[in-house]
Formats: C-alpha cells, sequence, structure tokens
C-alpha cells in the first residue's frame, strides 16, 4: 500500500486505511496547519473557501480522538443546511467503516424537517458523535433526548452562513449545554463583525489558520460573459442549453420565486430540470438531491443555497442567469465546478446594468471572456468594453464643415453660436450626400 503523508501525523490505524482508499495523498493547506491543533484537542478557527478540504481537517483528527469505550456524546458537529449535515455523516460513514466489529464509532445525523420522535427513538443507546442541522440538535437537548454535556468537542461548519441564516442562538443554546474547556472548530469563508463576539465567548485563545486561495476561483474554471442584450433571459438561457452538452450543469437564480419560473418555463419547453431551494419541503429536497445522485438531470435550477457547503458531484458547468447581489457568492457558485483538479465553464448572463458589479469581479482577478452564439454556433465577441475604450477617429464631415465655415473677421456677439449652426447645416449637406451616393 502506497504511503500517505498523512502518517506523519499522529492518527489512529483505520484513519490511515481510509485516507489510503479515500485517495488522499497530502494534505490540503487547511489540513496541514489545523489537524495537529485539532489532535492535541485546541480550539481553532479555520478560514477558508469551499472545497480546500477543511471537512477532513476536522473529520480525521476527530474520529482519531473518540473513545470508542465511553458510552456518551464526545463530538458535535452543526451545519446549516440539511444536506451539509446529510453529507458531512457519509464523510463519517466512509471512515468508521474501516474500523474494526469491536471498536465501533456510533454516529448519527439529526436534521430538520424530519421525524423528531423516531430522532428521540434513536438516541436510546447515545452515539459517540453526532452531526446535525443547530435547530433540530437543539431540540433533542431541550427534550432531554440528547446528552452533550460531556462532549469535548464542538464543530460550526460554515459559521458564516449559520449567521446570515439566523442560526447563532440555537449554536449558543448547544454551546452553553457543552462542558467548560470545550473544544471549538469553526470553519468559515469569511469572519462577519457580527460574529466575533459569539467566537469571544466560547474560545480564549484559538488558533487561527487563513488559507488564502492562489486564485480566488479555480485555475481551471472559464469565465464566459454572455450579453443578455434586453433579449428574454428564459430564451437565451434554452438557446444556450440546447448548444451545450454538459455533464451536470446548475442554473443559478437569486430567488426562490426566478428559480421557480426558470423550471416551469423550461419543463414547458420539454426540458427535464431539477429544481433546488429552501422553499421546497425536506421530503421534496430530498428527493431532489437523490435524483441528482442518480444522475436524472443535466440541469438544475437553484438559488444560492446549493452554493454553499452541498457537494454536488460532477458539475460539468455553471450558469449565472444574473449575478449575485453578494458578490462573494459568485466565487461559491462558480466553486461547483472544477473541483479535484477537474475542469470547468462558469457562464453568466449580464446587461449593461451589471458593469459594476463585472468591474468588481475583474478587480478581484475573474478574466472573463465574451462569447455568443451565432448561427448556432459559439464565437468570441469584442470585449464589453471596447466601444467606451475606443478613441474616437475625426469626422470627416466635421473637417470638410470646419474648412468651409471661416471666422468673420469683425466678430459680432453671438458670432460662435451661428457659425456652429452653420457648421452643423453643412455635416447635414455632407451626409446627404454621402447617403445617395451609398444608395
Amino acid at each position: 500500500m502506497k504511503q500517505t503523508k498523512f502518517e506523519m501525523y499522529d492518527l489512529k490505524p483505520f484513519i490511515i486505511e481510509a485516507v489510503h482508499h479515500l485517495g488522499f495523498y497530502e494534505p490540503t493547506d487547511i489540513q496541514k496547519r489545523l489537524i495537529p491543533a485539532a489532535l492535541k484537542g485546541e480550539s481553532a478557527i479555520g478560514q477558508s473557501q469551499t472545497g480546500t478540504g477543511k471537512t477532513h481537517a476536522y473529520l480525521l483528527p476527530l474520529l482519531s480522538r473518540i473513545d470508542p469505550e465511553k458510552e456518551f456524546v464526545q463530538v458535535v458537529i452543526t451545519a446549516p443546511t440539511r444536506e451539509l449535515a446529510n453529507q458531512i455523516h457519509q464523510e463519517v460513514l466512509k471512515i468508521t467503516k474501516f474500523l474494526g466489529p469491536d471498536e465501533a464509532i456510533r454516529s448519527k445525523c439529526f436534521i430538520g424537517g424530519t421525524d423528531k420522535q423516531k430522532s428521540i427513538d434513536k438516541l436510546k443507546t447515545q452515539p459517540h458523535l453526532v452531526v446535525g442541522t443547530p435547530g433540530r440538535i437543539a431540540d433533542l437537548i431541550r427534550e432531554q433526548a440528547l446528552d452533550v454535556h460531556k462532549a469535548g468537542s464542538f464543530v460550526i461548519d460554515e459559521a458564516d452562513l449559520m449567521l446570515d441564516m439566523g442560526f447563532l442562538e440555537d449554536v449558543d443554546f448547544i454551546g452553553s449545554h457543552m462542558p467548560e474547556g470545550l473544544q471549538m472548530l469553526v470553519f468559515s469563508a469569511t469572519i462577519p463583525e457580527k460574529l466575533k463576539p459569539f467566537l469571544k465567548k466560547y474560545m480564549a485563545n484559538p488558533r487561527y489558520a487563513h488559507v488564502e486561495p492562489k486564485h480566488i476561483t479555480a485555475e481551471k474554471i472559464e469565465h464566459v460573459l454572455i450579453p443578455s442584450r434586453h433579449r428574454d433571459k428564459n430564451e437565451l438561457l434554452l438557446e444556450v442549453m440546447t448548444h451545450l452538452n454538459p455533464y451536470l450543469a446548475i442554473v443559478f437564480a437569486n430567488t426562490k420565486t426566478t428559480a421557480d419560473e426558470i423550471a416551469a418555463y423550461l419543463t414547458d419547453k420539454g426540458m427535464k430540470v431539477g429544481l433546488l431551494h429552501g422553499g421546497l419541503t425536506p421530503r421534496e429536497r430530498k428527493k431532489v438531491m437523490k435524483q441528482i445522485g442518480d444522475l436524472e438531470f443535466t440541469y438544475i435550477i437553484a438559488t444560492d443555497l446549493a452554493a454553499r457547503g452541498i457537494d454536488i458531484k460532477g458539475v460539468s458547468h455553471v450558469i449565472n442567469y444574473e449575478l449575485p447581489d453578494d458578490l462573494d457568492f459568485y466565487v461559491h457558485r462558480v466553486g461547483r465546478t472544477a473541483r479535484a483538479g477537474t475542469s470547468g465553464t462558469a457562464m453568466t448572463f449580464y446587461d449593461t446594468s451589471d458593469e459594476d458589479a463585472l468591474v468588481k469581479l475583474e478587480q478581484m482577478g475573474i478574466v472573463f471572456e465574451n462569447m455568443r452564439i451565432e448561427k448556432g454556433e459559439w464565437k468570441k465577441i469584442d470585449d464589453r468594453k471596447r466601444r467606451q475604450n475606443r478613441k474616437r477617429t475625426p469626422d470627416e464631415t466635421d473637417e470638410v464643415a470646419k474648412r468651409l465655415v471661416k471666422k468673420p473677421r469683425k466678430v459680432k456677439p453671438g458670432y460662435k453660436k451661428k457659425m456652429q449652426t452653420e457648421i452643423q447645416k453643412i455635416k447635414r449637406q455632407q451626409k446627404r450626400k454621402q447617403f445617395r451616393k451609398g444608395k
């Protein structure tokens, strides 16, 4: 078995075996900086973008530290969305299956939108590790079904999104039922000011690892701008879709209403598309995620729910039906493609009103290509700023008119206005002559 560089850490043998089978060879930057601290039980803040390996930066050391002989909850992991919580739990199961039968680590996933009584019934025996959404975990603690008062490690994944979605109160409630000296591991793409008081409350002197991406987006993403030119965007989207051959594409809209309208339009045109946004019922979201996993769709219409944390495999194209209000979400959206060294394409529809936002993205390091479909083929077009950057060439009719209209020797009040009127008159005459010649 080929050695991996994870063997430099004091991880248990089953973790190393899992790492081999997962195909990991060298730790990512965030893993290098946080695995040693997490193994020692230190609190830490990891700031990095999606796709940097942060999930395994905490799973590997925390699973290694769990003592299967202790019959109580030792690790609590919270995530802002049901899909992300499920995804993390699946990664836990991929690792723990390499344990021997006598040393099994019990893990459970508890998320909103599922039968709470069934969740309570599953807790007759306390798991070693719990993953879930903050609201459901907090409910189970209130019901005295889940006992976390001995749990030594608490993970808050996508903390800035927790804040945005209003979950920080539930996270605080969970933390308040855990012991003093708690190891807290917080992972976030950004650290907003409003998050800092919460961090100070639980973390006296945390290790801080900020991993700046070498590039703001993956190197192998092609960023394409497509001018909408006041066309109906649904028609434009359908045209683009008929001239792509994606493995899987996500079309991002800013609101649930817009996503619903796009999906209805495309369905009416005979396209089979998936729909993913926060307005779906838990059952509908679960069904869509299963259909996506079973490759039933080539196109998914989504809001930014799918841009953060949810790992949809095999996305070859991202289409921004509209630019996000928060430009950081452009990075999150396009981060769904070109993962794990693959290539991908991010297409963005734009109008003249989007110019300021596009300039800001370019200042962030995004390099766009400009394209449109002409006669059924993709064509590169001139840079959208070509017109405003173009130096005006002197108008020939201007030159002729100025030669014919001479400044009078004796000037009287209003002479400039009269000269300008005469110049405009001659210019009109010259243009009419040119027009007749052209016909």
